[in-house]
């Protein structure tokens, strides 16, 4: 009777991986199931190791990402694969306006994507960048990271089916950008950042000329904007006041460490477009207006107030012959400022309540809201006297 081994023996050569029947003994086959047999035995072990690997999982291309450049400069890209990732096909490139590149990653891929810019490089491609700098002092980034304030887009393309995505403005922000999947399943939600936080940036948090904003744990490096040491954890890395004003901006960005409820999305078996710079949101992000998991009601630290999430409220005076409308949006206080001529900024932008401003504007807007004319109100006023007359 045969032994357990024999058999196992037996079964792996029928697969076809084990080619030297002299190792053991086998029950006669049939003749048919022995023409078989000698007939896988003609096949190269070369060849089945090539097939096999072109089944591996890992060797399947799971994603093609393209990078749109919609800016009115141009701008060099950079990846980053995270440890035990493969690097895509480049690590950095030039990327000019109105153009696209296309790279393709496999199952199980994770890394970041930024886009550089302001940058300099000679013709052997040697350089640096204003923002975005991953510090290699070349085209190619050959494993760097970008230096904050970046704008980020972050994936992670799971083996299971399942590919987890966010934009992130937690090491601070440098240009729009948003990310949309294609031909996947799953809610495969639109995500990132369309307004210009660079013109609205508060003053402490300015950094590279006015061309990058800066998150507070690069600006201040305080554990509790950090959420380092004992503020490591969710439970006590609170949302701050200026990771609120970024949410308020980009509602569906990463605003702090801790962010995951509202910023990270899924989808499976998609193909995905980065796009720098969006001159609006495209329709399938005027669809995706729903957060995955709305937050009800948050805290801050730092100065100012912060109420809850809900929008539209407020009332509206007047200031110093101005009109000032104020309430709360997306969880941040504020005041509108229209025609004034006082230090609260230029016209029609977003008061904060701790003295610095940004514009309150969510995916897509590209002016502030809650602001009333002044010569809306004139007229307004001239109509209800001439009536009672």
């Amino acid at each position: 009777m045969e032994s357990d081994a024999s058999k196992i023996i037996a079964s792996a050569t029928l697969r076809g991986r084990v080619t030297d029947h002299n190792r053991t003994k086998h029950r006669p086959y049939p003749s048919k199931k022995k023409d078989q047999l000698q007939r896988m035995d003609l096949i190269p072990l070369s060849c089945l190791t090539l097939i096999a690997l072109l089944f591996t999982p890992s060797g399947v291309m799971a994603a093609t990402f393209t990078f749109v450049n919609r800016c009115d400069y141009t701008v060099w890209p950079g990846i980053l694969a995270n440890a035990g990732s493969p690097p895509l096909q480049s690590t950095g490139f030039e990327l000019p306006k109105d153009t696209s590149r296309a790279f393709q990653a496999s199952t199980g891929w994770s890394g970041r994507f930024w886009a550089r810019t302001g940058c300099t490089f000679d013709g052997s491609g040697s350089g640096s960048c204003l923002t975005g700098d991953c510090g290699s002092g070349q085209v190619e980034c050959n494993g760097a990271g970008a230096a904050p304030p970046a704008t980020l887009a972050e994936f992670t393309l799971g083996t299971g089916g399942q590919d987890f995505y966010d934009v992130s403005l937690v090491d601070g922000y440098n240009l729009p950008m948003i990310v949309e999947g294609t031909g996947g399943s799953g809610l495969c939600a639109s995500t990132g950042c369309t307004s210009d936080l660079n013109q609205q940036c508060p003053a402490e948090l300015r950094a590279s000329e006015g061309s990058a904003c800066k998150s507070a744990c690069e600006a201040f490096g305080s554990p509790e904007y950090c959420c380092s040491g004992a503020y490591g954890s969710p439970a006590t890395c609170r949302p701050s006041i200026y990771s609120e004003m970024f949410k308020a901006a980009c509602p569906r960005s990463y605003s702090y460490a801790y962010d995951d409820a509202t910023s990270t999305f899924t989808c499976s078996g998609a193909d995905y477009t980065v796009t720098f710079c969006p001159s609006s949101p495209s329709q399938k992000s005027s669809r995706d207006t729903t957060n995955p998991m709305p937050s009800t009601s948050s805290s801050s630290q730092g100065s100012g107030t912060v109420t809850g999430t809900e929008t539209g409220t407020g009332m509206m005076g007047s200031e110093g012959g101005a009109v000032v409308y104020t309430g709360a949006e997306n969880g941040v206080a504020y005041d509108s400022v229209t025609n004034s001529g006082s230090s609260s900024g230029s016209g029609g932008e977003t008061m904060l309540a701790d003295g610095s401003y940004l514009a309150g504007l969510a995916m897509g807007e590209s002016s502030p809201r809650k602001t009333v004319s002044m010569a809306f109100v004139s007229s307004a006023s001239f109509l209800l006297i001439f009536t009672l007359l």
